[in-house]
């Protein structure tokens, strides 16, 4: 059931090879071998069937069946049984010889079937296919290709056949027309060789160990004869190629008096194959052959064609090979081969042909001739051993030679001259020489791109291979351990080898741990034998100076101190506990760290620690004497080091420190002032940081000598001898004189706080200022060089940390400071105000942050003066160039973006220090009053710079804050209100800097309320997500957040900080940026609606301001925001609000007027406002009597009273608003019928006499055609005569009310005019009563239910107008149904 399953799966897939998808074709093969693993036997027979079956199947699909069989055949040859392996032969060979054509991939994977069940069941196969292979007829083409692939893959078994299908063979050969042919029967020859050779080569492991070299050779012989006399002339090149290829086989076959007697026409007749192919690796393969069976039969005839050999095979070395084409490169080993043979039959020949080459001026013939030395150096060395010195001595010329592809070659050669021994000879150091020169070559920083053919290397390439094989030849020919060592440490100190520093003292290192393996610790080196090495020293000195820069070199450092450790007891006996303790740890610290996480400060200071224990380590005087003087002696070998050089200035510092001779320190730190070369920067700091590091044992010493210079010939000499060159003297004068001011601020802040702090006002300070400031003619002049004035700041700066870091800094007393601090704040001033070009910003900044600490406080002028100038020095700057700007100036750009950086970094500090003086509110409201100005800047770079300081100053202020008791921080109110609108700014980052100045500021008040600095506070946290929401510049975004940020304020800002937050917020209106003004509004609103209702007492202020901001501010949205204000205020304090606002002066102006109108906004606070306005109508008499001349007895003047009249003002003003509709109607009755009665009571009223004149005023400014609008800031435009007044408001209350119909009736009828006439008043009531009959009707049931009381009204006027208008009423069909 089973087998017929895989059958059938075998079937299916077979029939599927018809598709003709190349991957679906992989696949069913991969199926049928898959199903072949399992069971190989059934597969196979399955594949047999089919193919029988399926005769007309096309060959593609019945190569993909034939290969799938091969592959289960080979995987499962041993499994096979003879059955299965008959059925497979011959279906097979029918395949193959199915048809006469040759179709190549379908015989050929019929063949490859045979081969495969040939290497177990040869006989089988060869039982077949020798039916189709016999005398007198040509064979198939894969016939022959059958028994060339079987002869190679199972050479016991095929070689017992060999002879007699040689024999039915050679009579073939004259049959063989067709190329192809002559080509298959060349393969089957070559093979049939390589075999019957392999089979001689293992007689021992051959079932027939008779077979020999001669049961075969006549028949190669015959074969021989026709393919080289015959075919080799074909004009076919394949054809021609594949006779070659034959050949060489053949050769080793051949009877030796035959060969011999075949090589003068052989040899020729191969190198004349090289012209005409361009294709030389199949005829160089063929001629090393015949060259290998010529020496092994001892050919005497191969002598006369050495000449012609060489001539012909050189070139071909020369021609170099193309790693692309891999032909090629294989040409080359052949070649190579060939030389190899020919050196050792001939070694002074080749040599005396190869030699003179060296000279030759074809670099490719130099580079090819150094190819064959090293390989006959390599493959023939018994013959070559002898002829060393003259090798030797002929390698002088290519050790001169300059070309990278000559240098790699040569170092090609050294290496095999290692190997063998050359180099122990006389001039090999000089091969040595020339390998480290090479290793120091300098690496090219950026490679230039090399065109793919491009005939000269890199020197980095060059340099890459012989750092290899200078390691190779210290790590694995041991018989290179005695000419390295020590030899290879004469390179170790020369500056011009830096470059191999790292391959040098890795194979040094290497060379002495083998040294210590064999014993030879303590004379590691022998100085009495090797007089050219450097000293111990010498050695030190410079491993130590170079492991400054470790990362430089391919990471020098590591191999150094390493180097040092294994040296330890040649450089002192004492240092080996100490060494083997401290190295290592170094050498951690390299290796942990990378070239950019590396602190090169740090790393330098735990150098000169090593550098100092081993100096007490040593604990020697005599050597420490020795060392210093070493180490001054290679200064000068470090100029155009200058990082290095620094660093051995101070490793000179250090020894000089820890020297006991006082006169041996006085005498190298003269030497070194002498001989400085103070142009150099490096230089200059270098040296004065080895005076700060000498001065720690030798303060005495150091600061005489400082003062010696100045006096002595040498600072004269240089001074005078530059004066003659006028120019040049006052700079390179300038540069002295700083490196001096330079080393007194380096001792100030190395030297030991106990003896330094008192030499500072007295010495160092007088010395100083003795230098920068020059006298002309007795008057003082200020240098104008960078340099010195730079070296000025930075030694002060030193001088400052020292005091700071005294250990009695609090009693010490700098009677200077004030003095300092003010010649810092005049070099900012002499800054040009337009760019930063300089770091004398930063510096002195720096400067002054040191010294504002110490004692004594500085007096406020000063201070204030010291922060307006740093403010205006920094922040003042124009705005950094735009970013394409930048790409255009490339590094001198971003080198000023970095000073920039690092000076507002300065800034900051500096305002931390002050600020930590007076770690108080008042301190920091005393800082807030320099920066505000800057933060409510136009100019957004100012803007930006200051709230960035701002942040840092506040986060420095909470960091540092430590409250003990509970006090009020009084100005948080006014500190949030100058942050929280720019959290709006146009710029995005001030925006994001503000929200952190709003979230330190509520913090610090939570510090000041009694809570820990490590507390969190939930909503104050929120601040932080809200930063979110202002990265984006859309508006509608910003305000919400905004409103959010105002919030968290409104819900954390204390009762009594309120007022005063919403007192500078309202300040915020007027803000330069559009914006912050806009927030400004948002936020007191947010704020009103979240604390308003507390703030009843402070309403009347809070709507002042309002009105006063309403003056200043003409913006739109400000009106708007303003009036949304009142509304707030007035829907929590309707009473408080409406009040203030009665109580503006009349006539109200048009900021009044909005602020009114305002309250219409919302139906239900409008109806409670009109009703309390109603009251206040009604609250008061309308007017008082009084005689103007009582005394005349003339009649009294009625005189409108100030409530009533105003109240009737605002009434207008809220009923003109068209949002008062819904209000209005709600209240139309009491409306009417309180402002008829208001009516009547001012017929005839006067203003008080405070108003007359203002009533005067408006009225000829209404008649000279001023009136104005809303939009008018003055008084708004309408009449305040009482009459006038009620009149208006009383048609605006119809308007509003729905009765327009009603006013206009009465104004056509003149109703308005009458009524305000006392003759005729109640006339216009009458008009006015039958208009409302007529269209308000339904309105007037309730309007005399509310009139009926005023019948018995105290003012006769309100009785006849209620009269007049239920007569008219009463008369008319309006009032017909109302009973009265």
């Amino acid at each position: 059931m089973t087998e017929s399953r895989i059958k059938r799966l075998a079937t299916t897939l077979m029939d599927a090879t018809t598709d003709k998808d190349p991957l679906v074709q992989e696949q069913i093969y991969n199926a049928l071998c898959h199903l072949g693993e399992s069971e190989p036997e059934e597969i196979l027979n399955s594949c047999d069937e089919y193919l029988r079956q399926h005769d007309k199947l096309a060959y593609p699909h019945r190569v993909i069946i034939l290969k799938a069989m091969e592959t289960v055949v080979k995987n499962n040859i041993a499994l096979l049984d003879k059955s299965t392996a008959k059925v497979v032969i011959f279906l097979a060979s029918n395949e193959m010889t199915k048809s006469k054509e040759v179709i190549r991939d379908w015989q050929q994977a019929a063949s490859d079937v045979l081969v495969a069940v040939g290497q177990r069941f040869i006989n089988k196969v060869m039982e077949e296919v020798l039916t189709k292979f016999q005398p007198g007829i040509l064979p198939h083409y894969f016939v022959m290709q059958t028994f060339a692939n079987l002869s190679v893959s199972n050479v016991f078994g095929m070689v017992p056949f060999l002879n007699s299908i040689l024999g039915t063979m050679l009579p073939m050969l004259g049959m063989a027309k067709q190329d192809h042919m002559k080509s298959v029967f060349c393969y089957a020859l070559q093979h049939f060789s390589e075999s019957i050779q392999e089979y001689l080569a293992n007689l021992d492991k051959a079932p027939d160990p008779t077979v020999r070299k001669d049961t075969f050779s006549n028949e190669i012989f015959s074969a021989y004869e026709v393919l080289f006399n015959s075919w080799l002339q074909h004009r076919e090149a394949k054809l021609r190629l594949a006779v070659v290829e034959a050949m060489g086989p053949m050769s080793y076959l051949l009877p030796s008096e035959k060969l011999e007697e075949q090589l003068p026409k052989l040899i020729p007749g191969i190198l004349a194959l090289y012209k005409k192919h361009t294709e030389a690796f199949y005829i160089s393969k063929s001629l090393c052959q015949i060259l290998e069976a010529s020496v092994n039969i001892g050919s005497r005839s191969l002598d006369v064609q050495l000449d012609s050999l060489l001539g012909t095979l050189h070139p071909q070395i020369c021609a170099p090979a193309d790693p692309a084409v891999p032909l090629t490169v294989k040409n080359h080993t052949e070649v190579l081969r060939c030389f190899t043979v020919l050196a050792c039959s001939f070694p002074d020949r080749v040599l005396a042909f190869l030699l003179p080459k060296l000279e030759s001026s074809n670099e490719r013939t130099r580079v090819g001739t150094l190819l064959i030395m090293r390989q006959i150096i390599n493959s023939a060395p018994s013959q070559m051993e002898i002829k060393k010195p003259f090798i030797l001595s002929s390698m002088k010329l290519p050790l001169q030679d300059s070309n990278n592809k000559v240098k790699r070659a040569v170092v090609q050669v050294i290496s095999a001259m290692a190997h063998h021994g050359y180099l122990e000879q006389p001039g090999g150091e000089a091969m040595m020489e020339f390998l480290v020169r090479q290793c120091a070559l300098p690496s090219d920083a950026q490679p230039k791109k090399q065109p793919p053919d491009a005939d000269d290397l890199t020197s980095d390439s060059v340099q890459s291979i012989s750092v290899n094989t200078l390691f190779l030849l210290s790590t694995t020919v041991d018989r290179m351990n005695n000419v390295l060592w020590p030899y290879l440490l004469e390179f170790v100190t020369p500056v011009q080898f830096t470059n191999a520093l790292t391959p040098l003292c890795k194979s040094l290192m290497s060379l002495a741990v083998k040294k210590q393996e064999e014993g030879e610790n303590a004379s590691l080196i022998r100085y009495d034998l090797n007089a050219n090495l450097p000293s111990p020293y010498a050695l030190t000195t410079r491993l130590l100076v170079v492991s400054s820069q470790p990362y430089v070199g391919d990471c020098r450092g590591a191999a150094a101190l390493r180097l040092l450790n294994v040296l330890h007891y040649s450089v002192h006996p004492a240092l080996e506990q100490l060494w083997s303790k401290r190295v290592p740890l170094l050498v951690e610290h390299i290796e942990e760290n990378t070239e950019k996480s590396l602190s090169q400060k740090e790393w330098e200071e735990k150098l000169l620690l090593f550098l100092q224990e081993t100096l007490a380590a040593v604990a020697d005087n005599t050597w420490i004497c020795h060392f210093v003087t070493e180490m001054c002696r290679q200064l000068n070998s470090y100029n155009g080091f200058p990082l290095e050089k620094n660093f051995l200035y101070k490793c000179i510092g250090t020894t000089l420190g820890a020297c006991a001779s006082k006169d041996l320190v006085q005498k190298q730190l003269q030497e070194l002032l002498e001989t400085a070369r103070y142009h150099e920067e490096a230089e200059r700091e270098g040296l004065a940081s080895c005076f700060g590091i000498c001065a720690i044992n030798h303060l005495e010493e150091t600061l005489a000598k400082l003062e010696d210079f100045v006096r002595s010939d040498v600072f004269k000499k240089s001074v005078g001898l530059f004066s003659i060159f006028k120019d040049r003297s006052d700079n390179e004068v300038e540069k002295i004189k700083s490196t001096l001011i330079l080393c007194y601020g380096y001792v100030a802040v190395s030297a030991p706080k106990e003896l330094v702090l008192s030499r500072i006002e007295a010495d160092i300070l007088k010395n100083i200022f003795q230098y920068f400031n020059t006298k002309v003619l007795g008057i003082k002049v200020e240098t104008k060089d960078l340099t010195l004035k730079l070296c000025l700041i930075r030694s002060i700066c030193m001088i400052s940390q020292a005091i700071y870091n005294g250990a009695k800094c609090g009693d010490f007393v700098f009677s200077r400071k004030a003095e300092l601090v003010a010649q810092m704040v005049e070099f900012i001033k002499a800054e040009p105000p337009e760019a930063m070009r300089t770091p004398v910003r930063q510096r002195a900044m720096i400067t002054c942050t040191y010294l504002v600490v110490l004692e004594p406080h500085l007096s406020d002028p000063d201070r204030t003066e010291l922060i307006d100038t740093c403010l205006a020095g920094v922040l003042a700057l124009p705005p950094p160039e735009p970013a394409k700007e930048r790409e255009e100036n490339g590094g001198d750009a971003s080198h000023k973006e970095v000073l920039y950086g690092d000076t507002l970094s300065a800034l900051k500090d500096l305002l931390k220090s002050l600020l930590q003086r007076n770690l108080t509110p008042h301190g920091l409201q005393d800082m807030f009053a320099h920066l505000g100005p800057w933060i409510k800047s136009n100019k957004e770079h100012e803007r930006q710079r200051a709230v960035e300081v701002s942040a840092a100053l506040l986060e420095f202020y909470l960091s540092k804050l430590n409250v003990s008791t509970v006090i009020p921080f009084y100005n948080l109110g006014v500190l949030i209100a100058l942050f929280s609108p720019r959290c709006s700014d146009s710029l995005a980052s001030v925006r994001q800097d503000a929200v952190d100045c709003v979230y330190c500021l509520l913090y610090i008040q939570l510090c000041y309320e009694g809570f820990a600095r490590d507390h969190r506070d939930e909503m104050v946290e929120g601040l932080k997500a809200l930063k979110k929401g202002l990265e984006e510049p859309d508006f509608t975004v910003l305000f919400r957040t905004c409103n959010n940020i105002a919030m968290v304020i409104g819900k954390r800002v204390p009762p009594d900080q309120l007022m005063s937050l919403l007192l500078a917020m309202f300040e915020g209106l007027a803000d330069p940026d559009k914006n912050c003004s806009r927030a400004a509004t948002v936020m007191i609103n947010s704020l009103l609606k979240e604390r308003g209702a507390v703030l009843q007492e402070k309403v009347p202020d809070i709507m002042s301001i309002i009105h006063s901001k309403l003056e200043e501010v003409d913006e739109e949205h400000i009106r708007k925001a303003a009036q949304q204000t009142v509304y707030i205020l007035a829907s929590q304090h309707k009473s408080v609000v409406v009040s203030s606002l009665l109580g503006s002066p009349l006539p109200f102006d048009s900021h009044t007027c909005a602020m009114w109108r305002s309250l219409a906004t919302e139906p239900t606070l409008a109806s409670r406002i009109l009703e309390q306005l109603l009251e206040k109508v009604n609250s008061d008499v309308p007017y008082k009597e009084s005689k103007s001349f009582p005394l005349l007895g003339s009649a009294a003047e009625r005189v409108a009273t100030p409530l009533p009249l105003a109240a009737t003002c605002a009434l207008y003003e809220i009923m003109s608003a068209p949002e008062s509709g819904p209000a209005v109607l709600g209240l139309y009755p009491p409306l009417f019928v309180t402002l008829l009665l208001r009516l009547s009571c001012t017929v005839g009223v006067q203003l008080p006499k405070n108003l007359q004149s203002r009533e005067r005023r408006r009225s000829s400014s209404s008649s000279g055609g001023g009136g104005g609008g809303s939009g008018n800031h003055g008084p708004a435009s309408r009449s305040l005569q009482p009459c006038s007044c009620a009149v208006e408001t009383l048609k605006v209350m119809l308007v509003r009310g729905g009765s327009e119909e009603v006013a206009r009736a009465v104004g056509s009828a003149g109703g308005w005019e009458l009524m305000a006439s006392a003759e005729r008043h109640h006339d216009g009531i009458a008009v006015l009563a039958g208009a409302m009959a007529r269209h308000a009707g339904p309105r007037l049931p309730l309007i005399v239910k509310n009139l009926i009381p005023t019948l018995n009204s105290v003012f006769d006027s309100q009785r006849i107008t209620t009269t007049a208008f239920f007569a008219e009423g009463a008369g008319g069909e309006g009032l017909a149904g109302v009973r009265l």
